[in-house]
């Protein structure tokens, strides 16, 4: 499971759930974070580059990029590169528009994920007659990776990107809205928190991510095959393992060892 961060453990938590017994690593490219604010070019090579190493040193059974704006812009590419499955993590637009209560639905993501024709397409062909509002909200990766340190959440940084929503036009009916990041569900229950106390909006406003599909898509794609941990699950990480501090808790109640350098 490769991610910028540690958004991916969303992805993780229900990918346990489906397949509690199977080995994993989960890699996270803190020297190459944020990618928000890369061009595609930039991020595409890092992840093709990076994924093709990690993946010639650890011979995964599948890898999953657990990180939208990786997805949304390298998935092709690293599908053509390696010989393995590949799962992506794309923003929730089409379970978000099967509500068919949902009219206007909202999409948080990183600046670089919110602008791809990846999207463009997942609105057409999915949310059409309905009105989708984006927003680049990239301060919420901050929030969600200092929440999981145990830091408390800047309710501020919170409010200001549903406000980028409901600013816009139509943006008073939002009754979905995509959270477009794996690190965003982190934030799920403190995003609905300040919605209705500090926003009055609506308590059936709805926050939709994809993590329960993908660890499905994961399970289908390796069904039958058999597991047996033979030790803790991996934490490896880009640059200097000193930038998991403050993590040790998190890791290690979801089975991680000691975090390694890549």
């Amino acid at each position: 499971m490769f991610d910028t961060g540690v958004g991916g453990l969303t992805v993780y938590d229900a990918v346990r759930v489906q397949m509690p017994d199977a080995p994993v690593i989960f890699a996270a490219d803190y020297a190459g974070m944020p990618y928000g604010t890369k061009t595609e070019p930039q991020v595409a090579a890092r992840v093709a580059g990076l994924l093709g190493r990690m993946c010639e040193r650890y011979q995964p059974r599948l890898a999953c990029i657990a990180c939208n704006t990786a997805s949304t812009i390298a998935l092709g590419m690293v599908r053509e590169v390696l010989e393995i499955p590949i799962v992506g993590t794309v923003p929730a637009i089409k379970p978000a528009a099967m509500d068919n209560h949902s009219t206007v639905i909202g999409l948080l993501g990183t600046q670089a994920t919110i602008r791809q024709q990846y999207v463009d397409d997942l609105e057409r062909d999915f949310a059409n007659g309905k009105t989708l509002l984006r927003h680049a909200a990239p301060d919420l990766v901050d929030e969600a990776e200092n929440k999981l340190r145990g830091k408390p959440v800047n309710r501020d940084v919170l409010k200001a990107a549903l406000e980028g929503l409901e600013n816009q036009e139509k943006g008073l009916w939002l009754d979905s809205i995509v959270l477009g990041c794996t690190h965003f569900p982190l934030l799920k229950d403190d995003l609905m928190d300040v919605a209705v106390f500090d926003m009055g909006l609506s308590p059936d406003l709805r926050f939709v991510d994809g993590s329960e599909g993908i660890a499905r898509r994961i399970a289908d794609r390796l069904d039958g095959q058999e597991f047996a941990k033979s030790g803790p699950n991996r934490f490896v990480v880009t640059g200097t393992v000193e930038v998991t501090k403050g993590l040790e808790a998190t890791l290690s109640e979801r089975g991680f060892g000691t975090p390694e350098p890549f």
